[in-house]
């Protein structure tokens, strides 16, 4: 009886997946992968698209398809015998991906295929492959010597397992943290939803009162609302020491030994393949050319940034200091001083807006604004297996009905999952013998959950978020490539994969779009005009401290890649603070160890390429900018950015895209006006 992983199943059948069978299965395709590939170049008829690329793409998407619910599972559900299946596998996987990444044969093959007559007749999409595989071939070390490729793969597979460790570590030193509270008398401030979740929490775990936890809408809601400044100063070191020597909780979990040893073992990989360093290494896949075009950007951003982070902190200790606070602003004194700031500038908090974005409101007013732009439909779909009972399915359709995506929602908080919010492929957009796969999308993140009989009450911000993730899945679903490693997000230059998702979020701040994503949970009314004009007023408060506080986290992972000197180590600390004092304008507690919880760079795709947030912006900017000038809902210009981005893929590169759809290349000044901030 075959194992469920290695069926050919269009949807996962997450339920008859067991941990137990998950080795075997990816053992039994990695064998089976090496033997076609071997077979494949046996061929004795000139290699070409149809008896080479085209089955070596149809194994990568039946081992794609079969991982893919086996990581998602792993994020999402996340326990011990998962864990160690999960473990087990990855540096099996890394030792596959980086033989065919070294296998010269093959790599030969393809350069017979590039030289050869067939090329010039490949569609657009399908020479990219190629260009894109021969580049790969060669940052994988093709073309190194026996003991170097060895030395290679042995990198990569310790970068795999210590990324995937530095997660765990994260997870459980987030886990490990409660603290439970029975004098209501110390949660003064909080908002009732806020006490209503701690002690739904506490229940959970079969306590009386109130129970804290390090899980983000906990720590937020402290963070801005609790008067109790001893308990602010508590829940903040906690969150803020993770996965570190400075933790409470000891430092089992310490990731600061995991951190050196990536930075050092990226930079190694880096010189074998002939780079200076990993951010040049990084930049050979980005739109960026150089790590001069990368800083002069950041520093550029800084410059513009700096006098009104000042201004914006310096307003904010004037005010903490009308209200009574003795002394210097410390790191947790800053979201709740933030917050009152905010009532009283702008008279309305964001406890009072909350009760107008209910998340099933937001969830299919959210659908209507996408229906409107691009021509689809979403339904929800029921009776499908799943891994949570909050879990939502659905699917999109075009103007003539044809299905272009389905897509997994799972929205709230819990333990044992992974924290933040993200988009995964579960199944990509691929045209085989047997027709075209649909591409089906996992849109995961940590809201809030339903307290009692009220549902998810969202913040603005996390609606914001919603419609950020809900871009990247887009960018996924309605790819119309019909070529894997090209289709959705594959192939898109990481410095431009943002694009999309942070396009999306510019509709969260249109008057036309408050009607269709907001209702009060209780009476159904819509937010206020008088409110949302408001929230119009205060968008860019604190803009200049938001912007400089993300340069600091890009210059400092750039940086630390950039200049790593194996005589000195990663000189992780060091350089965040020389950052620090160039563009930070918050003082940071010494016990902060922010770096040994910053999955983005040590546990995610972002090393050595977190500017691409702020890069990718510029393009995000510049592309609603066209939307400002013919109308938010204006379908034609909608049409226009599905047809010329969204369906596109990786299949070109994202400059030309962009270009195709503004009609010229990107301009810094949309950013800068949407940011507040004037050039």
């Amino acid at each position: 009886m075959r194992n469920p992983l290695l069926d050919d199943f269009l949807l996962p059948p997450f339920s008859a997946i067991k941990a137990e069978n998950i080795e075997p299965a990816v053992d039994q395709l990695l064998a089976e992968g090496r033997q076609k590939t071997a077979a494949l170049l046996a061929n004795e008829e000139p290699y070409s698209w149809a008896n080479l690329i085209q089955p070596l793409e149809e194994m990568d998407d039946q081992l794609s398809r079969a991982w893919s619910p086996v990581s998602h599972l792993n994020s999402v559900m996340n326990n011990e015998p998962w864990r160690e299946a999960y473990s087990n596998c990855l540096p099996k996987l890394s030792e596959y991906s980086t033989e065919m990444g070294q296998n010269k044969p093959l790599y030969l093959a393809y350069r017979s295929i590039k030289e050869g007559g067939e090329f010039a007749q490949l569609a657009t999409a399908q020479q990219k492959i190629i260009d894109n595989a021969l580049r790969d071939f060669e940052l994988s070390g093709v073309a190194l010597s026996a003991d170097k490729k060895q030395r290679y793969m042995e990198i990569s597979q310790q970068l795999s397992t210590l990324t995937n460790q530095f997660e765990e570590n994260l997870m459980d030193a987030t886990n490990a943290w409660s603290k439970l509270i029975t004098d209501e008398a110390q949660l003064t401030g909080l908002p009732e939803s806020t006490l209503d979740l701690l002690r739904q929490t506490a229940q959970q775990k079969e306590q009386t009162g109130w129970m804290l936890t390090l899980e983000f809408p906990c720590y937020m809601a402290l963070m801005s609302y609790a008067s109790n400044r001893e308990l602010r100063y508590e829940i903040h070191r906690a969150f803020v020491t993770r996965a570190s020597d400075q933790a409470d909780n000891g430092a089992s979990w310490d990731n600061a030994e995991i951190m050196d040893e990536i930075v050092a073992l990226r930079h190694e990989k880096s010189r074998l393949l002939g780079f200076d360093s990993y951010a040049d290494l990084s930049l050979a896949t980005k739109m960026a050319e150089a790590p001069s075009d990368v800083l002069d950007f950041l520093n550029q951003l800084a410059e513009q940034s700096l006098p009104m982070a000042k201004q914006d902190f310096a307003e904010l200790t004037a005010f903490a200091k009308e209200q009574g606070h003795d002394g210097e602003l410390e790191a947790w004194d800053l979201g709740y001083y933030a917050e009152k700031l905010r009532e009283a500038r702008y008279q309305f908090s964001q406890e009072q807006v909350k009760a107008y974005f209910p998340a099933n409101r937001v969830l299919t007013g959210m659908f209507s604004v996408v229906e409107k732009l691009f021509g689809i439909n979403i339904e929800e779909v029921d009776g499908f297996d799943s891994w949570h009972d909050d879990v939502q399915f659905f699917e999109i359709r075009d103007e003539t009905g044809t299905l272009r995506g389905r897509f997994y929602i799972d929205l709230y908080a819990r333990a044992h999952k992974r924290g933040g919010a993200w988009m995964d492929e579960c199944v990509t957009r691929f045209k085989r013998a047997d027709g075209v796969q649909t591409p089906v999308a996992y849109l995961t993140c940590n809201f809030t959950p339903p307290i009692g009989d009220d549902p998810s009450l969202l913040t603005h911000g996390e609606v914001e978020t919603l419609f950020h993730e809900f871009g990247h899945g887009l960018h996924h679903m309605l790819t119309l490539v019909d070529y894997l490693s090209v289709s959705g997000i594959h192939g898109v230059e990481w410095d431009a994969v943002e694009l999309p998702s942070q396009f999306m979020e510019n509709w969260c701040w249109q008057p036309e779009v408050m009607a269709l994503i907001s209702g009060h949970y209780k009476t159904a009314e819509p937010l206020p005009a008088e409110m949302f004009e408001k929230m119009l007023a205060a968008k860019n408060f604190q803009s200049g401290m938001q912007m400089v506080r993300q340069i600091e986290f890009s210059l400092f992972d750039f940086r630390m890649h950039l200049e790593f000197q194996p005589e000195q180590g990663a000189a992780i600390y060091p350089i965040l603070q020389q950052v620090r004092d160039e563009v930070s304008v918050v003082k940071t507690p010494e016990f902060n160890r922010f770096p040994n919880g910053f999955s983005h760079i040590f546990a995610g795709g972002y090393g050595a390429g977190y500017y691409s947030y702020k890069w990718a912006e510029v393009l995000s900017s510049d592309a609603f900018s066209l939307f400002e000038e013919k109308g938010v809902f204006d379908q034609q210009t909608g049409r226009l950015f599905m047809h010329k981005v969204l369906e596109k893929g990786g299949s070109e590169d994202a400059l030309s895209l962009f270009s195709a759809f503004r009609g010229r290349k990107p301009s810094i000044d949309a950013l800068l006006r949407h940011s507040g901030i004037t050039a």
